[in-house]
């Protein structure tokens, strides 16, 4: 395994080897997978049993046609069967999606789920891509992609809430106001691929929403969060016509038999399901407070089944992945090929708590220890650094790059005219840290122009560069909403609300659209179990239950924990 963990990362069109290429490469035993976010706590061992049972009918007769499975499907969401597409996984109502709706240009933040970027680049759209900042922690404000949005004329918007890979959540009220706000677009596109695993809020979902707008499709997963990516079945919710434009373009028999097995299962173990969603939340929480105990690793709040992580300084991501790869049999998703990403950020997958200590015990070894060498410089016993440099650099690093009071001072402190000093432990990071990030700059006046002009349609990704000091992108605005290009017959988008003071955020509460959110914390602040949850509200009460063990519709429209 060792002498090929390069060529298999690099003899694959995906971002990392298939299980398959790697249990054959691993003598038949596969890597502990943190790479790959599937629910790990469902089917039930009873459920793999039965299927396994089935497994000979299953595979050689046809299955139903996508009708019976998508009529079952919607008996159970309680959702009307032509407001929704089933596809062979979310991919392929993508693919579709760009085919059948995406005209000329489509707008997406990155870093995010590679096929919004790469299937309408394939095609030949223009890709308009928000690049989320990591001094924000990578929150994406709303206001402002609605105003990139405009400045770039672009036609189809998409938002993924939960966005893969830094799980970061918006509030069904704002995703809302935002589709309010674009309602003359051509299309929005609100994937909510990961919002089973989220509980910020007891009603995340703009399902019930998107069926009575002409322009939104909600995509939903069922591979991630029933934990069987193999099986390949995702599905849309939108208004009848939209749906059905999708739907009438899809394969007959588009979904397999395991699919239709699955689906007609489902309506048994409802109650399976939801526990296996509090528990993949449970170990959020704890992943997060073991994976911010490693000095210099920042963890960002996360309301997905993975975190989104940037390793200390030194540190590179394929040297780090191929380490653990080779050495402890973990497999973790290096972030270097995700647009907006680079190789100093992993996606670790939420797991079970034992196989949490199998990784944080291989990331020590692999950052920190001495075998082999260490991913990271050891700054106390001599490195290619100055003193200089490597004060800067811890600095950098226990501080998640937002500098603090007194910098020079520190850095002299730190370095002195002797030799470097070892590098400190979370227990002596300095207390000074910022709880909060440095304010952002004021608005500048309404004369003054943040963005290019509209580009043609040839252009694609980031604007072409502008000369110093010309911002590409927009500088932070009030939550006043850009107004729609009044086209013939285009919709108007709703007038702002008056101007209001925003009032002060609690402690660990979800940040408005308005408000700079807190970047991601490492080993010097750790996290706080609201800043992991990005909780808005108390745990939500469990529902009552149908007889048939399957929880109410909005539980699992909404991924309440039950």
């Amino acid at each position: 395994m060792a002498g090929n963990v390069t060529s298999l990362f690099r003899g694959t069109a995906a971002h990392s080897p298939s299980m398959a290429a790697l249990t054959r490469e691993g003598d038949g035993a596969g890597p502990v997978d943190f790479c790959i976010p599937c629910n790990p706590y469902f089917p039930t061992p009873a459920m793999f049993d039965e299927l396994a049972g089935r497994l000979r009918e299953i595979i050689t007769y046809y299955p139903s046609s996508a009708d019976t499975i998508t009529a079952e499907l919607c008996s159970l969401l309680q959702l009307p069967p032509q407001c929704v597409a089933m596809g062979n996984g979310s991919t392929e109502l993508i693919t579709w999606i760009d085919h059948l709706l995406v005209r000329e240009s489509l707008a997406i933040p990155v870093p995010t789920f590679g096929r919004w970027t790469d299937q309408p680049l394939e095609t030949g759209k223009r890709v308009d891509m928000f690049p989320l900042q990591e001094s924000t922690g990578f929150a994406l404000d709303l206001a402002q992609y609605a105003q990139f949005i405009r400045s770039r004329g672009t036609r189809v918007a998409v938002i993924c809430n939960p966005n893969n890979p830094d799980g970061g959540f918006i509030p069904r009220q704002s995703l809302i106001q935002f589709m309010d706000a674009m309602a003359d677009l051509d299309l929005i596109v609100i994937d909510e691929s990961f919002l089973e695993f989220a509980d910020a809020e007891s009603e995340p979902s703009v399902v019930e929403d998107a069926v009575m707008r002409p322009n939104v499709i909600v995509l939903r997963s069922l591979g991630k969060n029933f934990g069987l990516h193999g099986i390949r079945f995702g599905y849309l919710v939108a208004n009848p016509a939209l749906a059905g434009k999708v739907r009438s373009m899809l394969p007959k028999w588009n979904l397999n038999s395991f699919a239709e097995t699955v689906v007609f299962m489902l309506k048994e173990h409802g109650a399976e399901y939801m526990e296996s969603l509090h528990m993949v939340r449970r170990d959020r929480l704890d992943m997060a407070r073991q994976l911010s105990a490693l000095p210099g690793l920042t963890v960002y709040p996360s309301q997905g089944n993975f975190f989104f992580v940037r390793l200390p300084v030194g540190a590179e991501g394929t040297v780090v992945r191929d380490r653990l790869l080779t050495e402890h049999r973990i497999l973790v998703r290096e972030c270097g090929n995700k647009i907006g990403s680079s190789s100093r950020f992993l996606r670790l997958v939420v797991r079970p708590q034992v196989d949490v200590r199998r990784l944080v015990s291989g990331l020590e070894q692999v950052l920190y220890g001495t075998r082999r060498g260490a991913a990271v410089p050891e700054l106390g016993t001599g490195t290619s650094y100055s003193s200089g440099t490597a004060a800067v650099d811890r600095l950098v690093s226990a501080t998640n790059g937002a500098g603090m009071q007194g910098l020079a001072a520190q850095a002299a402190a730190w370095s002195g005219p002797a030799a470097v000093q070892p590098a400190q432990t979370p227990a002596q990071m300095p207390s000074q840290i910022p709880s909060q990030m440095p304010s952002l700059p004021a608005p500048q006046p309404a004369a003054v122009a943040n963005f290019p002009t509209p580009q043609p349609a040839a252009m694609s990704s980031y604007p072409p560069a502008q000369p110093a000091g010309v911002s590409n992108f927009p500088t932070p605005q009030p939550t006043a909403w850009p107004a729609a290009a009044q086209a013939p017959g285009a919709m108007p988008a709703p007038a702002p609300a008056p101007a209001r003071a925003p009032a002060p955020a609690p402690p660990g509460a979800m940040p408005g659209m308005a408000q700079a959110p807190a970047a991601g914390l490492g080993a010097a602040g750790g996290l706080t179990a609201a800043q992991v949850r990005g909780r808005t509200q108390p745990e939500p009460q469990p529902q009552p239950q149908q007889p048939s063990g399957w929880p109410a519709v909005g539980a699992m429209l909404y991924g309440q924990a039950g």
